[in-house]
């Protein structure tokens, strides 16, 4: 067995702080169709979760194929245009990945969002070529909290689930690393640490993080 490690990023909450503007896009989405979500509602039914899951949610009733597609494409359609002029990292994430890369470690980014927010941030954060793996929603048939997302992530980067750590901000994703069998580094910008499963780290931003407290990580057992 080599020594390589890969480290999995989460996007919204994890890489930009991007749960605020998805908040707004629903809730103009909402009020199209004279819905009104309470705040308590969106901590507990949105960050993390996919957008059939949402829409049904909210709807009282299932939401899918043709009508999935619809309703995802106008409600992330408002999200990239609230969000685009705002678009900026969490602070100290492209110098921490800089950091992992520059000693071999693999990276990688799995998302429940599509490929076209994906691609929106991207476009604004110069990280794209210093990931190994790119999978968003369309990659996957089951959502977080399964685990398919990150047992596809390490598989593209040719590790086992017990060599990835996954960076995770919500109940739902940091469920689908654990259920994959990974180290995951709680990220609180949606929610505190005693709403989050249990976590080998929790961090409020990457300042203070390098590849060696990563190593350290990787040198504890659960």
């Amino acid at each position: 067995m080599n020594n390589e490690i890969a480290v999995i990023f989460d996007m919204d909450g994890v890489i930009c702080h991007t749960n605020p503007y998805h908040s707004l896009a629903f809730r103009e989405f909402f009020a199209a169709r004279d819905l009104a979500p309470t705040d308590e509602e969106f901590a507990e039914h949105m960050f993390g979760k996919s957008n059939s899951y949402i829409l049904s949610h909210f709807f009282k009733r299932p939401v899918a194929g043709a009508e999935l597609l619809e309703m995802e494409q106008e409600k992330e359609g408002l999200f990239r245009k609230i969000y685009e002029p705002y678009i900026e990292p969490i602070t100290g994430v492209v110098e921490f990945m800089t950091d992992l890369k520059q000693h071999g470690v693999k990276l990688g980014v799995a998302t429940s969002a599509p490929y076209a927010n994906l691609d929106l941030i991207l476009s604004k954060i110069d990280i794209r070529e210093k990931l190994g793996s790119i999978m968003a929603s369309e990659d996957v048939k089951k959502h977080k909290p399964d685990p398919e997302v990150y047992l596809k992530s390490a598989e593209n980067l040719g590790l086992t689930p017990d060599q990835c750590l996954v960076f995770e901000d919500s109940f739902s994703g940091i469920t689908a690393a654990l259920n994959a069998g990974m180290r995951v580094v709680g990220v609180l910008s949606s929610h505190t640490k005693e709403e989050l499963p249990p976590c080998n780290l929790y961090i409020d931003d990457y300042t203070d993080l390098s590849y060696k407290k990563i190593i350290e990580l990787f040198n504890t057992s659960y």
